[in-house]
């Protein structure tokens, strides 16, 4: 708990103090600020600060060439090209490839430095100061773990994490095995707590709780066992959204109190290990595992230690007791006997007292100060990254459209989504949107427009709701005004009164057949979507169900008005308008068959029952030579390639691979992900020398360099993963189907 320093025998003092007991310390500790400094630097064990220290340095050395991105560096920030970016100030800019580089070493450096406790404020400031850069260079990344992280390495600076299994110790006997103060600990499981706890409160909305937010999760194999006696549908409401919501609110209390602690340990390591296969979320799982064990008592490194023989214990951290730190106040008639303490308090302690206040009471305000940055506020508050709502909105999209007008001639053209940037995230954020805009306007001027306005149309699905836009259509976004403590006027509104429609269509999802698929979508009075069918839907069916609207195909300029019940058949390889005429948002379904590929879905099936008539003999007539690979799996020696054959062997081989991934053994599994990952820190130390190579030397000839980025990018032939086997070569002008 937050004031539990270490196990103490009960004497006649404690057993009648349920406070000392239960919270680790008394009232009185609290009656003034004199007491309460004294209580948050009181002496503590340095053992499991140490052990966290040590875990969270290696978690970051290899979270920062994998999720971090120095595997790919090269490909991130591209030097040369004209890319738009989304950082949080518009002033910061990566510097020069080979520059990111040294960034991104100070910061494994850093990391590094961390977990061996080796120049441990030096390697503090390299670990964060180069991770905010980054962290602050791209909003696109953002996410609640990455936060965490970027805290925890800012808090750990303030800290006394060397004085314990540290390098620093072994150079240094003031520091080696020294008390640290109760605020270092204090700080590390109020943090922790915050996390759990507010994201518990944020599951508290109503999509979370209706089962909305992460509806399709009970399809995975992890939660088989309860599909063993629930259906898919209550795993979903009462395991996956019911279970996440009770573990975030309590986890925090149950680690808290001693009594359930082990239970929480039990459960809330359960859950980070699913969370580890569920989700692609880099070392956040095992950096929760990490910080469970702050909450034991601080000194059960050195309880588990001792249990080792004596020969293994001199390759293990130290098991005698700490020794005195003159950062501590030691108040008792016990602790004044160490003589070595501080006895009463400095400056040194008050400002750790200072510092943790306030530091939590700014933890406390961040996730609510959406009312503050109203510029940030979508349909969700603020940008996705630091109020832990963590996975209670999924979003997917429909249609998004960028059309750009020139300024003086007027004329019009359309933008392929994500031009200039390698980021989808910012279709759901007005400020990236306002950025996006401004960095193609000024784009766009190379290509001989003037004065571009942008317009963006994009039409998004939250939790399952109807389709419907984001941002008005109707404004250009270049001029748009828009400001991080103002409320945006261009977003849309979420249509929630929509919300009661889910049911409804999931039961129309339901009712279909595996051909037939179903977009929803609500639109504004006043607003119209202009949509194209491909030829490859050949029955195309529009349905309204609630509201007027106006249907008009562009190609015969005809009009046709539906009403509620009302639909109509829409011509394949045309464009169509859809007008909201009523006084109330429409809602409408468009209903179609993908008849190209079901027609390739009965090829499929013909030639894989030809191919199992052959091979079992009921087959006797001899194959024509544009079939005759689906018996070898091969089109060596083959002149003239079926593009359905091809497309078929190309699938059976995706087929075959996944099978045998899945029946692979532990073994196998286990070495294939060796490698993966052998090959993901091999580019980055490969990369990262020829970048420092660079800086030092100069850059050598293109053809050198050529070289040896194609031997950094060199991989085994287990990693890859191709289009197509080997057996099927690519034929020369031929596209994949």
């Amino acid at each position: 708990a937050v004031g539990k320093t270490s196990k103490e025998e009960p004497g006649p003092s404690t057993l009648h103090s349920w406070t000392k007991r239960l919270l680790g310390f008394e009232w009185a500790d609290l009656s003034s600020w004199h007491h309460f400094v004294c209580l948050l630097n009181r002496p503590t064990d340095p053992a499991a600060l140490g052990i966290f220290r040590f875990l969270f340095g290696l978690l970051m050395a290899l979270d920062i060439p994998q999720e971090r991105g120095l595997s790919q560096l090269d490909h991130k920030y591209l030097d040369g090209l004209k890319v738009c970016r989304f950082p949080l100030f518009n002033f910061l800019e990566p510097l020069p490839l080979d520059w990111m580089y040294l960034v991104y070493t100070a910061m494994l450096l850093g990391a590094l430095g961390i977990m061996l406790g080796c120049f441990y404020r030096l390697s503090c400031l390299l670990f964060m100061v180069p991770y905010w850069y980054v962290f602050l260079l791209d909003k696109t990344t953002w996410n609640n773990h990455s936060y965490l992280y970027g805290l925890l390495g800012f808090q750990l600076l303030f800290m006394n994490a060397n004085r314990y299994w540290s390098i620093d110790g072994l150079w240094n006997p003031q520091k080696r095995n020294a008390h640290v103060p109760l605020w270092n600990y204090t700080l590390l499981r109020t943090q922790i707590f915050i996390v759990y706890f507010i994201a518990g409160i944020k599951k508290l909305d109503a999509d979370w709780v209706e089962g909305y937010s992460m509806s399709s999760l009970a399809h995975h194999w992890l939660f088989s066992p309860f599909r063993l006696v629930l259906s898919e549908e209550m795993t979903s409401l009462l395991v996956v959204h019911g279970g996440g919501l009770m573990l975030d609110l309590t986890a925090g209390y149950l680690l808290f109190f001693d009594a359930t602690r082990p239970l929480a340990l039990v459960f809330v390591s359960y859950f980070h290990c699913m969370n580890s296969q569920l989700f692609s979320i880099g070392m956040f799982s095992y950096t929760m595992l990490a910080t469970s064990p702050l909450f034991c008592y601080p000194d059960w490194p050195r309880h588990l230690i001792a249990k080792f023989p004596a020969c293994f214990q001199r390759l293990l951290p130290l098991s005698e007791a700490p020794q005195p730190s003159q950062e501590c106040v030691y108040g008792g008639a016990g602790q004044q006997r160490l003589g070595r303490g501080a006895q009463k308090v400095g400056l040194r302690q008050k400002l750790g007292a200072i510092f943790t206040v306030l530091y939590v009471l700014e933890q406390l305000f961040l996730p609510y100060s959406h009312f503050i940055t109203q510029g940030y506020n979508n349909w969700t508050n603020g940008l996705y990254g630091y109020s832990w709502d963590m996975m209670v909105h999924a979003r997917s999209h429909q249609h998004v459209k960028i059309t750009y007008r020139d300024g003086l001639t007027g004329e019009v053209g359309y933008l392929n989504p994500g031009v200039f940037t390698q980021s989808r995230r910012w279709r759901d954020h007005a400020d990236m949107v306002k950025q996006y805009a401004t960095c193609l306007s000024q784009l766009l001027h190379s290509y001989n427009i003037s004065e571009p306005e942008i317009y963006f149309d994009i039409w998004v699905s939250i939790n399952d709701r109807f389709q419907q836009r984001l941002f008005d259509p109707h404004v250009d976004i270049v001029k748009a005004e828009w400001s991080p403590f103002q409320k945006t006027t261009w977003v849309k509104p979420l249509l929630v009164d929509l919300s009661p429609w889910r049911t409804k269509l999931q039961e129309i999802e339901d009712a279909l057949d595996n051909q037939t698929e179903v977009v929803f979508i609500a639109d504004f009075p006043g607003l119209h979507l202009e949509n194209f069918v491909s030829e490859d839907l050949g029955n195309t069916s529009l349905h309204l169900l609630k509201g007027e609207v106006a249907v008009e195909i562009v190609s015969t300029q005809k009009n046709h008005t539906l009403q509620e019940g009302d639909k109509i058949q829409l011509p394949p390889g045309k464009y169509h308008k859809v007008f909201t005429v009523s006084q109330e948002p429409s809602c409408y379904m468009y209903m179609y068959v993908n008849t190209t590929e079901a027609a390739l879905e009965q090829n499929f099936t013909r030639l894989q029952e030809l191919r199992e008539k052959v091979q079992n003999g009921t087959e006797t007539e001899p194959l024509p030579p544009e079939l005759q690979p689906i018996l070898d799996s091969s089109m060596e020696n083959v002149t003239q390639v079926d593009p359905v054959v091809e497309a078929f062997l190309r699938r059976q081989w995706r087929m075959e691979e996944l099978q045998k991934r899945r029946n692979a053994t532990l073994a196998e599994r286990f070495h294939r992900f060796i490698t993966k990952k052998y090959f993901v820190f091999r580019r980055s130390l490969l990369m990262t020398w020829i970048s420092l190579r660079n800086l030092l030397l100069g850059r050598p000839p293109l053809e050198q360099l050529a070289q040896e980025v194609a031997y950094a990018n060199m991989q085994h032939e287990e990693v890859r993963t191709p289009s197509s086997p080997d057996t099927v070569p690519k034929q020369p002008g031929r596209s994949e189907l």
